[in-house]
């Protein structure tokens, strides 16, 4: 029977701790999704017959359909009450993580992965706006640092399980393994979650909504396919393109001429909320591009097995785990200073990994990973603060939504372009790279005299074209983290303009 709804104050401090330990539970398993996937894109890429942009795939599309049915929390709240949008929201997650178990081929793996994010994304919201009304004022800031160390331990400890579950076994066993946690966080989510207690009157406005839809997705179907059609030499891809910009206008026409809009675009003349928009925008494009590409660059050029890929993507939670303590610190400062320190890491986890090569060691990888979790760590709370400082606290909910949207708006298209880039380089690095694949080179003869592969035979042949790509791969790899770099350092030119006001 679940815990009867009360005021923050009447609740009993294990009624709270069973309730904060229930929600953690549901939002850690969806927040390891992400990471777990990450550590098994090669093997995926190998078991379905995908190309490197395609497999990307099930990353973009999963991090697009949060990204679009985040906005919706409010409005589901209301209608179905917070319980029962949680429960159904987390049965739909775990339906959808076991169909991308069981999935055959690429596209029904794709189609599970955009149902496991649109199901995962209120569980995220509802969860803190859970712990706010369980919890006194007093005690908020206990149960939120409980909450978000459980959101960040969990997606270090499922990279890592995955990646060995992934190597015995194989890759399905990385969506099997969170489905048993899934069906507990259910039963808890059955047993304990109380309903809220003022249910929320929020409509959805349904044509800002679903031509924001139309826009993003058709924009993100043109990135995902662009380089595969050959961009605009395709009929398809003009299509999608234009998709995009009518709907994209359509929304901007509807939101500025209708009474209650999905995003009140008056909004942005707000200095602190416009610049805090394009942050979190470049937030999201830097926060989850690593992980897409590390694995098939530490996989497929460098061998290493899934387990140990799984370790280093969990340094990145190490180093996270980390900057939420700085964070702490750094809070009691001008958030500026913690966006410049954030962005600084950064940028410096961009120029190491722009140093990489082929002979690149296990500890470098890390500590590049975990550099850039510890940004993510202490970027998060300032970027929050100052951007959200200067909005009236009715527009909150609308104005984190749309906050939210953009942050995992930014990852998705950025990492389609980081695909775009590695793939392209690639190609054009390898045509250029064989070029001096020629008799007429006397440093290939050279090397050819003291024992190296020679081209005039099949073998060494082989042996070479096998040595060229793997350094073409090696440099696409270097442009895209020169792209990522490149937005580092673009963040740095916003810090100085967000106005930061002490209270009257």
């Amino acid at each position: 029977m679940a815990i009867a709804a009360a005021r923050p104050e009447d609740y009993t401090g294990l009624q709270r701790a069973v309730i904060l330990a229930t929600v953690t539970m549901a939002t850690t398993l969806y927040a390891t999704t992400i990471l777990v996937v990450s550590v098994i894109l090669p093997q995926m890429q190998g078991s379905l017959s995908a190309t490197q942009d395609q497999i990307a795939w099930v990353v973009t599309f999963n991090i697009l359909a949060t990204a679009i049915a985040t906005p919706m929390t409010g409005w589901l709240a209301g209608k179905f009450g917070r319980r029962k949008t949680m429960i159904y929201c987390q049965l739909g997650f775990l339906v959808s993580t076991l169909a991308c178990g069981f999935a055959p081929n690429l596209e029904l793996l794709v189609l599970a992965r955009i149902f496991q994010g649109a199901f995962g994304a209120p569980i995220v919201p509802l969860a803190q706006a859970t712990i706010l009304d369980t919890f006194p004022k007093e005690k908020q800031a206990f149960g939120t640092a409980i909450f978000g160390m459980g959101v960040v331990i969990g997606p270090v400890i499922g990279p890592v399980l995955g990646g060995y579950l992934a190597d015995i076994y194989n890759w399905r066993w990385a969506f099997y393994m969170i489905v048993p946690a899934a069906a507990v966080a259910l039963a808890a989510l059955a047993l304990f979650l109380p309903e809220s207690r003022n249910r929320s009157t929020a409509k959805l406005d349904w044509t800002g909504f679903l031509t924001l839809i139309v826009s993003v997705g058709a924009m993100q179907l043109m990135l995902d396919r662009g380089n595969r059609q050959d961009w605009f030499q395709s009929f398809e891809i003009m299509i999608e393109a234009g998709v995009a910009i009518l709907a994209l206008y359509l929304f901007i026409v509807h939101s500025l001429t209708t009474k209650n809009p999905f995003l009140n675009l008056r909004h942005l003349l707000d200095r602190n909320y416009a610049l805090g928009l394009m942050f979190v925008t470049v937030y999201g494009m830097l926060n989850f591009t690593p992980m897409v590409l590390f694995p098939p660059m530490l996989q497929g050029l460098m061998g290493y097995p899934n387990a140990i890929i799984g370790e280093l993507l969990g340094a990145r939670g190490a180093g996270a785990i980390l900057g939420f303590f700085a964070a702490m610190w750094i809070a009691k400062l001008d958030p500026r200073i913690g966006l410049l320190l954030g962005c600084a890491v950064q940028a410096a986890s961009g120029m190491w990994m722009m140093s990489f090569s082929l002979e690149v060691s296990f500890q470098e990888v890390a500590t590049a990973s975990a550099l850039q979790g510890f940004s993510v760590g202490i970027i998060w709370p300032p970027l929050t603060v100052a951007t959200f400082r200067t909005i009236d606290s009715k527009y909150l909910a609308e104005t984190s939504a749309i906050f939210h949207l953009l942050r995992n708006l930014g990852s998705s298209v950025f990492i389609s372009l980081s695909i775009t880039t590695l793939v392209r380089s690639t190609t054009v690095n390898y045509g250029r790279l064989a070029e001096f694949i020629t008799p007429y080179n006397e440093n290939l003869q050279g090397a050819v005299a003291l024992g190296a592969a020679d081209p005039s035979a099949a073998d060494g042949l082989a042996r070479i074209s096998v040595a060229v790509a793997k350094q073409a791969g090696m440099l696409g790899f270097l442009d895209a983290f020169t792209l990522y770099t490149a937005a580092c350092f673009a963040v740095f030119l916003m810090i100085p303009l967000f106005r930061i006001r002490t209270a009257a």
